[in-house]
């Protein structure tokens, strides 16, 4: 190979020169971008503000044993005409309203009653008088058998003419009370004093057995929660028992287990309890409600109410990780009980959060914790 001429080795070694030199520059700039970002992170943290962090860790929950289901009646009645065919005249009671034992609801059109009724009550008067006309007939042979004044066939007949017209008379009574009772049986009543819950009925239909029941009404207005409880929880559970029952709305109110039911879905695996609930406008047949039975503890992994906030983005947690920068972490939240609150979905035990969600922190903050 042809030595390089003196003049092109000089450039050679211009060239290598200059790399060197490029790549000495460089790996003195390295460390000082890096000394530039480790003095931004210590003036950070100098200026970082001091939060108070508390443990995820496990905790016994008061109330641990939950349960929810439909608000049902303790006792309804579905109220229907006894009489079917005749054309509803009036609607006396709306649904919501309490009703007394007795009270009208439904006014039937009686007009073809009261008529049937005046004629059969007419037609009773006409065989009690004609009985009393027989009566008086057989009277009169009274004590002449054998007398020989009249045969004893006439005697026989006046008797038989009385006993006839009298049960005739009776037959008329008793046809007469049946219009009477079907007449009084278009006004649909009440059978126990309530709450109305459910209304069926308009002007203008008419009654059958075909129909839906006229009314639903709730005996006393009382009105519980029938909770499906798991199989292996219900054999906790005893009638007096009592629990929490938070309503569709927020509200909670008290209860006392009425009634543990003596068996289980084959399909769901579930048991029905019955909570009676405290007379309130509010309880509602029909609606939704969630049960917590006291004195009842388990062990869950929770955390200081006071560390949920909660914002439009649902409930969450600021977690400070191991280099003291805050996280946003959502998580879904149980039972409450002693100001600590069940995560059932969220950050891992151990994991430090902000102890109070009001704190001035937004997820990137390099923080200063303090153990709370």
């Amino acid at each position: 190979m042809t030595p390089f001429a003196p003049p092109v080795r000089a450039a050679w070694m211009c060239v290598a020169a200059a790399f060197s030199l490029a790549a000495l520059g460089g790996c003195a700039a390295k460390p000082d971008a890096q000394t530039a970002r480790q003095q931004a992170a210590a003036r950070a943290r100098l200026q970082a503000r001091t939060v108070t962090v508390v443990p995820v860790e496990p905790r016994e929950i008061q109330g641990g044993l939950v349960a929810s289901g439909s608000l049902v009646p303790r006792e309804d009645v579905a109220v229907v005409p006894q009489i079917s065919g005749y054309r509803v005249a009036k609607v006396l009671v709306e649904d919501g309203a309490w009703v007394a034992a007795g009270q009208p609801l439904v006014q039937l059109d009686d007009v073809l009653l009261r008529a049937q009724l005046a004629q059969q009550t007419a037609l009773a008067a006409q065989q009690r008088a004609m009985a009393d006309e027989a009566d008086e007939q057989a009277r009169r042979v009274k004590g002449l058998d054998n007398e020989g004044l009249l045969s004893q066939e006439q005697i026989d007949t006046r008797r038989f003419a009385a006993r006839s017209a009298r049960a005739q008379a009776d037959a008329a009574e008793a046809a007469a009370a049946d219009v009477r009772t079907r007449e009084a049986l278009t006004t649909v009543r009440a059978p126990y004093a309530g709450l109305v819950i459910e209304r069926n009925v308009r002007a203008g239909d008419m009654s059958g057995t075909g129909t839906s029941p006229y009314y639903r009404i709730a005996r006393d207005g009382q009105v519980e929660l029938a909770a499906d409880v798991s199989e292996d929880a219900i054999a906790k559970i005893h009638p007096g028992a009592q629990a929490a029952v938070t309503l569709a709305d927020g509200i909670e109110i008290p209860g006392v287990v009425r009634l543990v039911g003596g068996g289980i879905d084959a399909t769901s695996r579930l048991g029905r309890v019955r909570i009676s609930l405290p007379i309130r406008p509010d309880v509602r047949a029909g609606g939704f409600a969630r049960a917590t039975f006291l004195g009842f503890t388990r062990s869950a992994s929770a955390v200081p109410e006071t560390a949920v906030r909660y914002d439009a983005e649902g409930a969450s947690v600021m977690v400070v990780g191991a280099d003291d920068v805050v996280t946003r972490v959502p998580v879904t939240t149980g039972q409450r009980g002693n100001g600590f609150v069940e995560l059932l979905t969220g950050p891992r035990v151990g994991a430090r959060v902000v102890e109070r969600a009001g704190s001035m922190v937004v997820p990137g903050d390099i923080v200063r914790p303090k153990p709370g």
